[in-house]
């Protein structure tokens, strides 16, 4: 009997301590709204391959990115498709690339220029594959109707077996106004018929800077229902929002008179939250869901430097999207529908050797935070629990308040590994971030470490989850 006793405890002590009633060890259906810490003009398009497929404006390039799920975007494998010639009409101020899958091959529509804003026109790339990761991207050349304006923000309209191309551009050669206009394409690179304006700045809330702003047109269709739901005011404010005009299908599009615009935004500046725009709209995992990605300025008054959110939105009675507002950052949202779930784990839990202190702060997931991660042999480290061996997505909850706005660099490790860095962008104390890492976690117990690098972060909690 007492051989037996001894065998338990000493199978208790040697067998890892995981229990899924801890903090950290209990699955989170939820998350909170950052799905790249840094990044502007967000697309998202969900293909019928069980990829979400990304870009965003890098300014020097088109990069795209690949991930299973909407949570996981920033860890997800990203890759630069194509790279400008040094010098040109197309060589510089890349912006707002969109892809779009047409006729079986894949388009990026993007905006350049020479360096010289007012030289700003749409491009084409083309890539027959069937996985835009792969094959040869084509550079089609410049789309546009036949005045050739400046445009920008370019993405595409299919209704019936018409195609329609949609920008913002200005209606004579000076930057007055940026207004939307819509024209007929006869293939994807080509647009086929004169330009139509649908939409210009006219309400207070679009005509409040110089220039006045419409732009970042973004189409969704319900019961024969066309929303455009685009971007006004000026994107350097806090005053940026999203605004509505709609159409049925059966009507004449390039007409102005079949577009109804909304006097007030429908989506704008709440909760902590600035400068929502520039937008997408994506499904859930299931398809059950309907989403939007947008940008925000990371603090008030940040102007161009923004992040990434998501959020779920429903419908109007009339078949226009109800967005209600953007979310309290500081309260997890529920993830999109057919995502597994989470699990997390507070920084105050972890262990906290060389400096690094727990302080109450009522933003932070549990509460708490922990700062102070300041010399080189300063760490966070986390204990955590795989079910499977596999890549699992980390996604820590961190806040940068460094002097000079510098990226903070910790070094990541997992069991003990070589460090990789991990990277927290600068939003100032307590406007939280997202700073993510692909690790290899073996089954069963693993550790996690946080070292310090360079400049200053703070952690609040980090989620784990599979990468697939």
């Amino acid at each position: 009997m007492l051989m037996s006793v001894l065998c338990v405890v000493m199978t208790m002590m040697l067998a890892p301590q995981v229990n899924a009633d801890k903090p950290g060890l209990k699955p989170v259906r939820n998350f909170y709204n950052v799905l790249m810490q840094d990044g502007a003009d967000p697309w998202m398009y969900k293909h019928n391959n069980g990829w979400y497929y990304f870009t965003k404006t890098t300014g020097g390039d088109v990069t795209i990115w690949r991930s299973r799920t909407i949570s996981g975007l920033d860890a997800g494998d990203s890759k630069t498709v194509w790279t400008p010639p040094s010098e040109g009409m197309y060589s510089k101020n890349i912006w707002a690339p969109e892809l779009h899958f047409l006729d079986g091959k894949w388009y990026i529509y993007f905006a350049a220029d020479d360096g010289r804003n007012e030289n700003h026109r749409m491009y084409v790339l083309e890539n027959a594959s069937e996985d835009p990761f792969e094959g040869q991207w084509t550079f089609k050349g410049n789309i546009s109707d036949s005045t050739e304006r400046w445009a920008i923000d370019g993405t595409v309209l299919e209704v019936g077996k018409q195609r329609y191309f949609l920008w913002s551009g200005w209606e004579g050669t000076t930057n007055v106004k940026q207004n939307i206009y819509i024209a007929k394409m006869s293939n994807p690179w080509t647009i086929s018929s004169e330009r139509s304006m649908i939409a210009t700045p006219t309400y207070a809330w679009e005509t409040n800077t110089s220039p006045q702003v419409n732009e970042g047109p973004q189409v969704i269709i319900r019961n024969g229902t066309i929303s455009l739901v685009y971007s006004a005011s000026g994107s350097w404010t806090d005053t940026y929002c999203l605004g509505l005009i709609t159409a049925d299908i059966t009507d004449d599009l390039t007409d102005s008179a079949s577009w109804t615009k909304r006097d007030k935004p429908i989506f704008a500046t709440a909760n902590g939250v600035h400068g929502p725009g520039h937008h997408s709209f994506t499904k859930s995992k299931d398809g059950e869901e309907d989403w939007i990605i947008y940008h925000t300025a990371r603090w008030q008054g940040a102007g161009w430097t923004r992040n990434i959110r998501a959020q779920q939105f429903t419908w109007n009675t009339d078949d226009t999207p109800h967005l209600g507002a953007p979310v309290n950052p500081n309260a997890p949202i529920p993830l999109p529908s057919g995502e597994k779930p989470h699990y997390r784990y507070e920084a105050e839990a972890a262990a906290l050797v060389n400096g690094p202190q727990t302080a109450a702060e009522v933003s932070a997931s549990g509460g708490k935070k922990v700062g102070y991660i300041d010399h080189a042999d300063s760490y966070v480290e986390f204990q955590v629990y795989a079910q499977h061996a596999g890549d699992y997505i980390v996604g820590a909850r961190t806040g940068n308040g460094t002097t000079g706005r510098p990226w903070a660099i910790h070094t990541l490790s997992v069991n003990g590994g070589a460090g990789s860095n991990f990277y927290t962008a600068y939003s100032g104390w307590n406007n939280w971030g997202l700073s993510t890492a692909k690790v290899h976690l073996n089954k069963g117990v693993n550790t996690i470490r946080i070292t310090h690098k360079e400049h200053f972060a703070e952690i609040d909690s980090i989620d784990l989850f599979p990468a697939k």
